[in-house]
């Protein structure tokens, strides 16, 4: 039987937290990652935050930079546990 993995809402409402808070648009932000290598164009993040695609680990390694923070925080709340 095939089994299909969920996508975690958690993480795009984390993704969506941390833009907010670094005042940056959807746009501005993917014309920032575009600028340090990312080819991601804002439909693309915007289901990111939605959900409903999974986000490439050079994202999130240029997205660490751009917000300067520790990579625990895309992941909060996604054990239960933090």
């Amino acid at each position: 039987m095939e089994q299909k993995l969920r996508r975690d809402r958690n993480m795009g409402m984390n993704l969506r937290a941390l833009r907010l808070r670094a005042g940056l648009s959807q746009e501005k932000l993917c014309a920032e990652l575009q600028r340090r290598g990312c080819d991601i164009g804002r439909t693309t993040y915007e289901k990111y935050e939605n959900g409903e695609l999974n986000i490439r680990i050079s994202v999130l390694v240029e997205l660490r930079k751009i917000y300067r923070c520790e990579y625990d925080a895309f992941f909060e709340g996604l054990d239960g546990a933090i």
